[in-house]
């Protein structure tokens, strides 16, 4: 039987660099940071004075008002990032198989934007009751829902949640879908809007936020920003995409996931090499066939490290091929992080551009990686992986290989 292939192509996004898939990549490509001031109610009370946030965001611009008390900021962006996507597909509403297609949404801590609404009318307000949607609209699986709601999505839908990880997880997922016949499109990718006040003051606990910037791999580097928006991909078995002339950014050619059963929050080389080495058993690959990875590069002291030990460990000699992360632009944007990097990493076999590293002004020596600090670079990109590596000890690595 021959082996179906997946191809990429549709892609979406709104993130706190552009309220579009183009105007996200452009500034990506740019290294231009979208981290600024944290602006929040009760902004004064946080320890934190950073994050990428999307500005200017308009619901009403999206959504009746109807419509919009059954949606949280995580699902509105998803719905959003899902429509740009099947347009950008040249998919049309009353496509048969559009109709019959998955969707596959990570996220990673669910409607927090609802939640901490809700409990700041019950214990700051002192008030007895909360939105009659509240369960509904702050379940992780909302934007999966929502996605297929709103576009008459009739195939399996479901959410996945595992921390950092999540985008990649759904993404993968959905390939496995697609290339095993389950279904011919699948609608894939990951949300998250956890910029809140009691969000916030968590992750602050970590003490692992920055208070100025991300600086992933640099010698300086202090710590990670919270970020969020939506990414999303229409996955298409590659003959349905051929016979319809379907544009082809990209094609996904395995999928690799593992667990430390380690530490709750310190990353394990082992389990990060592994699933680099899953993905590339998975696609078939040798690592000399890869020309770029999109690296986690959350810009935390450690993560850092232990990624760039386990990047060095999978290739031959200790020399893989240029690594960036787009943290710098983005922030970490969680359950959605993971799918923003397949997004990047898809354009960047499209175009044959390898995205800079933003920030990184002393690349770090310790990390012994070529992190593209000077700014987007021209290359031949066969292939190419993306990694995520979440709290819990969850690693998935997705493998691509260029559309044409």
């Amino acid at each position: 039987m021959t082996r179906r292939r997946v191809a990429i192509t549709g892609l979406g996004a709104i993130s706190p660099a552009g309220p579009t898939m183009p105007t996200t990549w452009e500034r990506i490509v740019a290294g231009d940071s979208a981290i600024g001031p944290l602006v929040l109610p009760q902004m004064d009370e946080l320890p934190c004075p950073i994050a990428a946030q999307i500005h200017d965001f308009d619901p009403d611009a999206h959504f009746t008002a109807k419509r919009l008390g059954s949606l949280d900021r995580m699902s509105q962006f998803a719905v959003v990032a899902a429509r740009e996507a099947v347009a950008d597909a040249g998919l049309e509403p009353d496509d048969a198989t559009l109709a019959q297609a998955d969707v596959v949404v990570g996220v990673s801590v669910g409607g927090m934007t609802t939640l901490d609404d809700s409990f700041q009318r019950l214990y700051r307000e002192q008030r007895r009751s909360v939105h009659p949607l509240t369960i509904p609209k702050l379940m992780a699986n909302a934007p999966a829902s929502q996605i297929s709601m709103d576009l008459g999505l009739h195939g399996n839908t479901f959410a996945v949640a595992s921390a950092c990880a999540s985008g990649t997880h759904a993404i993968g997922l959905a390939y496995r879908a697609v290339l095993h016949g389950d279904c011919d499109i699948a609608i894939t990718g990951g949300s998250e809007a956890s910029i809140t006040p009691g969000t916030m003051t968590g992750w602050s606990a970590l003490r692992i936020l920055s208070r100025d910037t991300c600086r992933p791999f640099s010698r300086n580097r202090s710590g990670l920003v919270l970020g969020e928006g939506s990414a999303i991909l229409v996955l298409e078995e590659w003959e349905h995409a051929i016979a319809r002339k379907a544009r082809i950014y990209a094609e996904l050619v395995g999928f690799g996931a593992n667990a430390d059963a380690g530490d709750l929050t310190s990353p394990d080389q082992a389990g990060a090499e592994g699933a680099m080495r899953r993905a590339l058993a998975s696609a078939g690959l040798n690592p000399t066939a890869i020309d770029y990875i999109n690296a986690h590069g959350t810009g935390t002291l450690i993560n850092d490290v232990v990624e760039s030990r386990a990047i060095r460990a999978v290739f031959p000699n200790g020399k893989p091929p240029p690594v960036s992360s787009i943290k710098g632009v983005l922030g970490h944007c969680l359950g959605a992080a993971g799918a923003f990097e397949a997004l990047a990493t898809a354009l960047a076999l499209h175009h044959q551009i390898v995205p800079p590293t933003a920030n990184c002004s002393e690349p770090d020596a310790e990390c012994g990686l070529d992190v593209v600090p000077e700014g987007a670079r021209q290359a031949v990109l066969r292939h190419a992986l993306s990694n995520s590596f979440a709290f819990g000890g969850l690693n998935a690595v997705l493998a691509f290989g260029r559309g044409a």
